[in-house]
């Protein structure tokens, strides 16, 4: 059986680390990027199941790559979960409406982030 894809974007490397880890130790197959251009070639590698980004990431930030995917015809619906330490009152409702599929404030809970991704997961495949 194939594990699911979890594409990770994200340049802080201790946080990259920690997210790889974690979805790795769920069973995930994890590919990493470090930029916004360094994530358009991923994902043209392999189309990922989902993509946890970083909001803030060298060319450009998570929701110019999120609205470039969104736009990219050849792309299918990946759900996108938004990862920032920018936790102020109402960035979660902006980011979703943004398009963001969920969020999660930095520093993240180790014991449910991967429970989320499967949540998220399950609701795409779901149709929702």
């Amino acid at each position: 059986m194939q594990r699911p894809r979890i594409l990770v974007v994200e340049d802080d490397a201790r946080s990259q680390r920690l997210f790889r880890d974690i979805l790795e130790l769920a069973g995930y197959d994890v590919c990493q990027a470090r930029s916004v251009e360094e994530g358009r070639c991923r994902l043209r590698d392999a189309v990922p199941a989902l993509v946890v980004m970083d909001i803030q990431l060298p060319g450009g930030g998570g929701e110019l790559l999120l609205s470039e995917m969104r736009e990219d015809p050849l792309l299918p619906r990946i759900p996108v979960i938004a990862v920032t330490a920018f936790a102020m009152a109402g960035d979660r409702q902006r980011l979703i409406q943004a398009g963001f599929d969920g969020y999660i404030s930095k520093p993240i809970d180790t014991r449910s982030f991967a429970e989320t991704i499967a949540a998220i997961l399950e609701e795409h495949a779901n149709g929702q």
